[in-house]
């Protein structure tokens, strides 16, 4: 029997046991506890707090711009005032509302039934970046971080775009050496300095950058210190291309 076959086979009893698991645990929003109809979806509230990002957006970091996409490459301020070392990037969403609580679930509370959803989200966002050999990758947690939240919330978003696109996934490319501490009350400045030379290719995984694109994932980018710091790392050890994708990206107030 061909695996094409038996997955055939198997769908009934899969969406069987899925229906009676719903009747269990009806399926809930994936922002809140409003129940919906099917699995890994936001409710009609939520989906209309989730500011989802589309339309003219800066090449870089992906935040919405004013304007008509007419296909030619644009930055925003920031990305013309602070050099980006990385390629192109694409956001999904801003991060705010539906947005911030899924990233803070996804964070903070094991929610890691987000990350197959939201790893969709990314795919469809990423397309424009990819290329045939195009190696996805997480940005990496300390050990010491690791150790009390159990797992790598960019882990787990990279791993699902990874099977999203049909890319090769590296968990371990990028190792974070020096434990950096929160990035939360710093300047843009201290950022970047508190990020500076903290991050490093995995000796192991150095074969598997040179030469080759590399596609950065994570939950959310600020400032972009720690993409930037992960994208010269990818470079340094011999990188042909990076670019980043990110599910929700924190705007500037105007």
């Amino acid at each position: 029997m061909t695996a094409g076959l038996a997955d055939k086979l198997m769908t009934p009893a899969r969406r069987l046991g899925r229906s009676a698991l719903d009747l269990v645990y009806p399926p809930q929003c994936l922002a809140c506890d409003t129940p919906v109809q099917r699995a890994g979806t936001l409710c009609p509230g939520c989906w209309r707090d989730a500011a989802f990002i589309h339309g003219l957006t800066c090449d870089k970091c992906g935040v919405p711009l004013p304007g008509e996409d007419d296909g030619v490459p644009v930055l925003c301020d920031d990305c013309l005032a602070v050099a980006r070392p990385w390629g192109r990037g694409r956001a999904v969403m801003a991060y705010d509302g539906a947005a911030r609580h899924m990233v803070l679930g996804l964070k903070y509370r094991d929610r890691h039934d987000l990350a197959a959803p939201a790893g969709q989200w990314l795919a469809q966002r990423a397309r424009p970046l990819l290329r045939p050999d195009t190696l996805v990758a997480p940005v990496p947690l300390h050990w010491w971080r690791l150790l009390g939240r159990r797992y790598n919330q960019s882990a787990l978003l990279s791993a699902a775009l990874a099977r999203a696109i049909e890319r090769p996934h590296c968990v371990d490319l990028l190792r974070r050496h020096r434990f950096t501490g929160t990035q939360d009350g710093l300047s843009r400045q201290g950022r970047f300095d508190n990020l500076s030379q903290a991050i490093r290719v995995h000796p192991r995984r150095v074969p598997a950058v040179v030469g080759r694109p590399v596609l950065l994932v994570d939950d959310v980018m600020t400032s972009g210190a720690t993409l930037a710091a992960c994208t010269e790392a990818c470079f340094q050890a011999g990188a042909d291309a990076v670019d980043v994708v990110i599910l929700a990206r924190v705007l500037r107030m105007p």
